[in-house]
């Protein structure tokens, strides 16, 4: 399934290279990059299996996920932006992420501190 998404997902296409090592170096970008998302996905599917829940609602209209892939996981945190306020060059202040529930228990079932959006 990973090596099916670098045509569809990432959008893999035949370029042209002067030097091997170059494409070597970008095919291992996108290794690592199926490598994060898989771990990305172990980690809340383990979650899930930790707490007991069947799914998520991730799905268009809140419909069950029961095997949320790190595009919906992503997804559901594509309007959640964290702020600072610059003056000088300086941050002044921070404005942390206004999280709903659901974000809230991505991040717990994840392993992630709330704190990595709320500053």
């Amino acid at each position: 399934k990973r090596f099916e998404q670098m045509k569809t997902v990432y959008e893999v296409a035949p370029m042209l290279l002067k030097r091997i090592d170059r494409g070597e170096a970008l095919q291992f970008v996108y290794f690592v990059v199926m490598l994060v998302e898989a771990l990305i996905e172990r980690e809340v599917r383990q979650g899930m299996a930790r707490t007991g829940r069947a799914s998520l609602p991730l799905y268009p209209e809140g419909r069950a996920c029961p095997a949320p892939t790190t595009a919906f996981i992503l997804g559901a945190f594509y309007h959640v932006a964290i702020h600072h306020l610059v003056e000088n060059g300086k941050v002044v202040k921070q404005f942390g992420a206004e999280l709903t529930e659901g974000h809230r228990d991505l991040l717990r079932l994840a392993g992630v501190p709330e704190t990595a959006y709320t500053g």
